[in-house]
């Protein structure tokens, strides 16, 4: 087998995405033959060289691909200090989920949202789709007591300032009017860190309840809250087409 870069080695064995797998690389936390490898352009031979994380010799994995509908109340990183339950725990409850897999998000949801929140070990995958330079775009829908004036719209569209940060909807409709809330729908080309919550935050509104519902070309149905499903190759296919990459990943099924 030619060799590759231990970065990319790293993050198709499902260790992070390949910038996080170089932090790792700097931190010394990463071995070949049992020498420390902190050289970002260090090669290795899969077949010949034996690569360690933690002290834990790593094998590539088959890829994996899921979709969950996170409830509200969960995070997303695979453990918590405060024993707080996550995403990951969903798929460990499950009998038929492979426990030899070692899964991270792609992009999170804060603790109180929910909706749509994509689990991978292909670390290439997640990063293609988390680069801002791709324009993925993402919808929401977000409930508030009160009604966007014909200004609210117009500054979601131009921007809103918060935290030294112009944030931007692509677009934003009343998609509902439940009893006592009005339902707006979101869609986002750019994923700063709690933006939805930001933007409202900001003209004096305050998110009741915060869902994300599509994510490019996948969107939350048919999941019930706190379901899971594998993605289908043509899902995961179109999602590698809008980060512009178009070669077929080796996927089951």
């Amino acid at each position: 087998m030619a060799t590759l870069r231990l970065q990319k080695y790293l993050a198709e064995c499902g260790v992070a995405s390949r910038r996080a797998c170089e932090q790792l690389m700097v931190d010394g936390r990463v071995r070949v033959n049992g020498q420390p490898a902190t050289r970002l352009g260090t090669m290795v031979d899969p077949e010949q060289d034996r690569v360690e994380v933690d002290g834990q010799r790593l094998q590539r994995e088959e890829k994996c691909y899921i979709a969950v509908n996170k409830p509200p109340g969960y995070i997303c990183t695979s453990s918590d200090p405060e024993k707080r339950p996550t995403v990951f725990d969903l798929l460990r409850h499950d009998k038929t989920f492979p426990r030899r897999l070692r899964l991270f998000s792609i992009g999170r949801l804060d603790c109180n949202s929910e909706g749509l929140l994509l689990l991978t070990n292909d670390g290439e995958f997640a990063q293609w789709l988390a680069h801002p330079k791709h324009v993925i775009e993402k919808t929401y829908r977000a409930w508030i007591r009160g009604d966007l004036s014909a200004e609210h719209i117009r500054q979601f569209k131009h921007g809103i300032m918060s935290e030294g940060e112009l944030l931007t909807a692509k677009s934003i409709c009343l998609h509902s009017r439940p009893e006592e809330a009005a339902c707006y729908e979101v869609v986002l080309a750019e994923g700063k860190n709690r933006q939805v919550r930001r933007m409202f935050e900001a003209i004096g509104m305050t998110v009741a309840r915060l869902q994300r519902v599509r994510i490019g070309t996948l969107t939350l149905r048919p999941l019930k809250l706190g379901a899971w499903r594998h993605l289908r190759k043509d899902e995961v296919l179109s999602l590698r087409k809008l980060a512009g990459r178009t070669t077929a990943p080796a996927i089951p099924g």
